[in-house]
């Protein structure tokens, strides 16, 4: 029997013809709002498309304004990704809880995600692709 304090070991998988992971460059200048106000503005997001998923735009910290994020206890995992940290926008309110998301040590399969940073479209205003930008 094993010892329930001990860590359990988290399944790992790889991406691959029944669960493909695509990572590209988005050639789109990209911005999210939320509360009204610009949270993210970049040209160097990358779409992550997972399988099923809708894709995810997925931003580099730096072009985020982390100052209006506020972490929170919340973790999730996926076996493809690893372990998933969350922030709230404290300025949504209730709506923005857990609103972003980050693989801050992802699985060598998606590690050009390090450093980015995701937002649920629903828990925000928008995100907005805007060609030609």
């Amino acid at each position: 029997m094993s010892n329930p304090a001990e860590p359990k070991t988290k399944t790992i998988k790889v991406p691959g013809q029944g669960h493909p992971i695509t990572i590209e460059r988005n050639a789109h200048r990209v911005v999210v709002k939320a509360a009204g106000r610009v949270v993210a503005d970049t040209r160097a997001a990358l779409t992550l498309r997972e399988a099923g998923y809708a894709a995810v735009q997925y931003m580099p910290r730096q072009d985020v304004d982390m100052t209006l994020l506020q972490r929170t206890d919340h973790t999730t995992y996926c076996p493809y990704k690893g372990d998933c940290a969350y922030f709230s926008i404290p300025t949504g309110g209730e709506r923005s809880i857990n609103a972003v998301w980050s693989y801050e040590a992802p699985y060598a399969a998606v590690a050009a995600i390090k450093g980015h940073v995701a937002f649920y479209p629903d828990r925000i205003n928008s995100i907005e692709e805007r060609a030609g930008d």
